[in-house]
């Protein structure tokens, strides 16, 4: 038999690689923020012990994630035929097969749910709510997507369990402080109303949008302006109740993290702007740039202590060790 390129014995199962969406694993990248933060309490942590755990994390954190995408685009088909660009998805184009989807479904969420127990049962529990939004999210009759306010909350609830994921990898006897938790949800909140508002702006026509997204129906572009100014807002202030409450330090990310929101949102306002594609959006260098100096900030002002700043803004330090000191104390 005739060997065959290897291009034309993929083409069959490419789509279904595409409709897992492995080049979106990037989102991942939200479990660092846990990873940190337990490092920052469990100093311990911090060690070649916990390289299995975490890389077993990130593997059962892409299945499931991948899972919930293959869900997502299935279902999302007849709506994405109407979409100027998602139009061209596979499942939107007919190359994939309905039942083969839902077993790859299944398939990639089992094998996740597995790689998590290997871990610890509350990573395990946290990996099964990660799924189970997934299915809210997507499948009738809750379907939160076409919900308004609650599409944009339920999506950006992903932030704070990836948060959880990161975090339960390592310590898994313990929660992360609720106010970095819910700012997380707030600021991913923030990312994908901006989303929604940039492609309502695309597709122009508010029929054509309520057809899209039903959620559409009731938006416009006023209403979505102000729920990020809401979410922004939120964001915010429960980031100065955990920077108050637990490290004073992180004050000095704040003219930072102001900008990156700033800068973000002045994409978010460009005519056909790239947030509608966050993997795109990274693609751009001093977006990418402007991303990097900020995380390296926050990683190097949680490590370390300033005894100065505690007493100018008459502040107990806390109780955690820091890597670094910098004064004295």
């Amino acid at each position: 038999m005739p060997s065959q390129p290897i291009a034309e014995l993929s083409r069959p199962i490419w789509p279904y690689i595409q409709i897992a969406r492995p080049d979106h694993w990037f989102k991942n990248v939200f479990m660092l923020l846990g990873v940190l933060l337990a490092f920052f309490y469990e100093p311990s942590s911090f060690a070649w012990g916990s390289v299995p755990s975490l890389m077993l994390a990130l593997v059962a954190t892409c299945l499931i994630a991948s899972s919930n995408y293959v869900i997502n685009e299935l279902l999302d088909a007849p709506y994405d035929r109407l979409h100027p660009v998602k139009k061209s998805r596979p499942a939107a184009s007919g190359l994939v097969q309905t039942n083969v989807a839902l077993i790859e479904w299944f398939l990639l969420g089992v094998v996740g749910m597995w790689v998590a127990f290997l871990i610890n049962s509350y990573f395990a529990a946290t990996t099964l709510v990660f799924w189970v939004s997934g299915i809210a999210y997507n499948v009738r009759p809750i379907r939160t997507k076409e919900l308004p306010y609650l599409d944009v909350l339920s999506e950006s609830l992903n932030n704070p369990i990836r948060l959880f994921l990161g975090w339960f990898a390592l310590i898994p006897n313990q929660l992360p402080p609720l106010s970095l938790t819910l700012g997380y949800w707030m600021v991913g909140a923030f990312f994908m109303a901006t989303k929604r508002f940039a492609e309502y702006r695309k597709i122009g026509d508010k029929n054509q949008a309520a057809a899209y997204r039903k959620s559409f129906s009731y938006y416009d572009e006023n209403r979505l302006l102000v729920s990020m100014f809401y979410y922004a807002t939120a964001f915010a202030l429960l980031m100065g109740i955990f920077i108050v409450r637990y490290h004073i330090e992180l004050i000095l990310l704040v003219p930072v993290a102001a900008g990156f929101v700033a800068y973000y949102l002045r994409i978010g306002l460009q005519p056909d702007s790239p947030v509608q594609n966050p993997e795109k959006l990274c693609r751009d260098p001093k977006f990418l740039a402007y991303m990097l100096m900020s995380s390296a900030l926050f990683v190097i002002l949680i490590f370390t202590h300033i005894p100065v700043m505690y007493d100018l803004f008459n502040i107990e330090p806390t109780s955690v060790n820091p890597l670094w000191t910098l004064g004295n104390g």
